[in-house]
């Protein structure tokens, strides 16, 4: 991917358009095309201190200056109070994914490459430096740290930290505040040059003050890395927390980690551009976390961790698709390790405190995850021994009954709800208020409850347990479900029914109901809820939560946290229900030539998308009318995980069986 001057030249065209680097520790590196940092989650090392958690800001930047024939060149990009200074992007020839953040400068008849990646499973990043100089002798280059120490989430003003510094010839390692993690700044050929120590104030990041947060911060600058460079010679310059290994050779790091890469695309095996650089975006999202031990899976970049319930629905796109078979299998045993009362963990937090629970989806995503695991792998002695107990237990708990009023009705249909908790995925909470609380028996849980029983009879019948009844209550939750759900009226299925009501908001959940492997309703009815899933709630990036033609619709995510939470489940469009809607339309169409056509069309968008917002690859949501910005995170596992499992299996047509 490869972006020209006319994205470049101009600050507005690409302040918008980000990368990200992650280290597989739910470490990262994020800035823009331009190399301007715009948001507070903008910077070269956040390290996670404790994996994947307590993500720590500690070199935001490296601001360079480059002296050819004795004049000076700034190549830094900063938004300022005052403006664009320096503005160094009316440089800029042009910025690569390559597949690290690559940006080539050019400048008289000199040009410079700077190339940005991270060593894997460690907090180090490396910038390299290489100059093309032709017949010069050398280029001067004085590159300037802007260093902080704080949590992702907040902003530093200047202060009176003392940023105390331990200088050598070609590094030195800074302590913000006595305790505080140490920056470890270091080059293979600059020399350090301590300075007295001064901040850059002043930093405007225009994604905060657009999303109603504090815009501004400052960032300390404790001295300056200088070097020469002759044509074809480099130099890196690399930050790393105290206590990870020494880089030696940054080139020599550089080709390692392309070659991993290249190793993960090569293995996954498929010739399209568009599935390998999803590819490289799902390897972001699989990372190590410290207090499991094993792999988990990071929802969405720059601001989530991992969330059991995204971790299930991406998990088949993230590992299956991409063929990462041990550790789809590290990360399922890890989620059942840690079942309790038939709940799979919905968070896992920063500290290593006990899981939270707060979900009645994740455990019936469950037996989804494994039910495409199996069909993958043909692994059915590990799920035997490992997995089947569990999900017997989970069974087992929904039909008693289980925390936050989780239970199986008289009719076979789980009921769900706890005033004030949000148990669904549509789970936008504002202080107390839960903006779309769906409790009662929501639809898309209960087409999950008939799909895994189906699973588990299925299973059962494999692993000769005779004692069970899942295939009848099986076909008692159908009956209640076409029963109970169906509406008439609308040709399509209601939202959440209770013991007063049915909502008959239209909205996506209902698409599961057809989605899923095993689907409670007739065909008719699986065409006419795809019919107005498409009239309704299709956008050209996925599908909005909300009918537009509903009351409460909100089609514009944006201002403060009261302003967007308020739109977030209530028309704001996901680009990963796309997936299931394009497997849901194949699936009612009997795979016919007409509907894979249909179905590349869909999808054409998101090719496009990839050069927006998340640089090569899928935003969280997007706004709900025309023209449907892009809005969250710019790098989103399910919506990465699901369309690329969608173009693959239905698209492409490459599944379990014919791979």
């Amino acid at each position: 991917m490869i972006f020209s001057r006319n994205e470049l030249g101009i600050y507005e065209r690409g302040a918008d358009k980000q990368w990200v680097v992650a280290n597989g520790l739910g470490g990262y590196a994020s800035s823009t095309i331009l190399g301007a940092n715009t948001s507070k989650y903008h910077g070269l090392l956040f390290a996670a201190l404790r994996p994947p958690g307590e993500r720590t800001l500690l070199l935001a930047k490296l601001d360079e200056e480059l002296i050819i024939d004795e004049k000076s060149y700034s190549i830094g990009v900063n938004h300022t109070g005052t403006g664009i200074f320096p503005a160094g992007h009316s440089y800029l020839q042009s910025f690569e994914l390559r597949p690290y953040p690559t940006y080539t400068y050019a400048i008289k008849d000199v040009i410079l490459e700077k190339v940005i990646f991270m060593v894997r499973e460690a907090n180090i990043t490396i910038v390299r430096y290489t100059v093309y100089a032709g017949g010069k002798t050398s280029i001067k280059f004085k590159v300037t740290p802007l260093v902080n120490c704080r949590h992702y989430h907040h902003t530093t003003q200047k202060n009176d930290w003392p940023f105390d510094r331990t200088a050598k010839k070609n590094s030195v390692t800074i302590e913000a505040y006595p305790g505080a993690p140490k920056l470890r700044l270091y080059s293979d050929k600059a020399v350090y040059v301590p300075g007295p120590g001064y901040w850059f104030e002043g930093m405007y990041y225009k994604s905060e003050d657009q999303r109603g947060f504090d815009p501004w911060e400052d960032h300390f600058m404790p001295g300056r890395f200088e070097f020469e460079l002759t044509d074809g010679h480099s130099c890196g310059i690399i930050a790393s927390t105290e206590g990870e290994k020494e880089v030696k050779n940054p080139l020599l790091e550089q080709v390692s980690a392309e070659r991993r890469l290249a190793h993960l695309v090569e293995d996954a095996g498929f010739q399209e551009e568009f599935v390998n650089r999803l590819i490289l975006a799902a390897d972001t999202f699989i990372v190590a976390r410290q207090s499991t031990g094993a792999k988990t899976v990071i929802a969405g970049y720059p601001w989530f961790t991992d969330w059991g319930r995204d971790t299930m629905i991406a998990l088949p796109g993230l590992t299956l698709v991409t063929k990462r078979f041990s550790e789809a299998k590290e990360i399922l045993k890890t989620f059942a390790d840690y079942c309790r009362k038939g709940l799979i963990p919905n968070m896992f937090p920063d500290q290593g405190e006990e899981p939270l629970y707060n979900t009645v989806d994740a455990s019936l995503w469950f037996f989804h995850t494994v039910h495409k695991y199996i069909n993958y792998t043909g692994d059915n002695d590990f799920v035997r021994k490992e997995l089947y107990p569990v999900l017997k237990q989970i069974i087992d708990n929904y039909r008693s009954g289980t925390d936050f009023n989780i239970k199986m009705d008289g009719d076979g249909l789980i009921s769900a709800g706890e005033l004030g908790i949000q148990l669904t995925w549509m789970d936008a909470k504002v202080g107390g208020w839960v903006v779309t609380p769906r409790h009662g028996k929501p639809v898309e849980i209960n087409a999950l409850w008939y799909n895994a029983l189906r699973v588990m009879d299925q299973l059962a019948n494999n692993y000769n347990d005779k004692e069970n009844d899942y295939a009848l209550l099986a076909e008692k939750v159908r009956a209640s479900f076409t029963e109970k759900y169906w509406n008439p009226a609308k040709k399509c299925l209601y939202d959440v029914i209770t013991a007063d009501d049915k909502d008959d908001s239209i909205r996506p959940n209902q698409i599961f109901a057809v989605s899923l492997p095993y689907s409670p309703l007739d065909l008719r009815k699986q065409i006419d809820v795809v019919n107005t899933v498409w009239r309704e709630l299709y956008f050209s990036f996925g599908l909005r939560t909300l009918a537009p033609s509903s009351f409460d619709y909100c089609g514009r995510y944006f201002g403060n946290v009261l302003q967007r939470d308020s739109a977030y489940h209530q028309g704001t469009g996901w680009a990963w229900l796309l997936g299931p809607f394009i497997t849901a339309f194949r699936k009612v169409h009997d795979y016919s030539a007409e509907s894979k056509t249909v179905a590349e069309k869909l999808m054409a968008p998101l090719k496009a998308h990839l050069w927006d917002h998340g640089v090569g690859s899928i935003s969280e949501i997007f706004d709900g009318d025309p023209p449907n910005y892009p809005r969250g995170c710019y790098s989103q596992a399910w919506s990465v995980a699901e369309v690329l499992r969608a173009y693959v299996e239905d698209v492409l047509g490459v599944g379990p069986n014919n791979n």
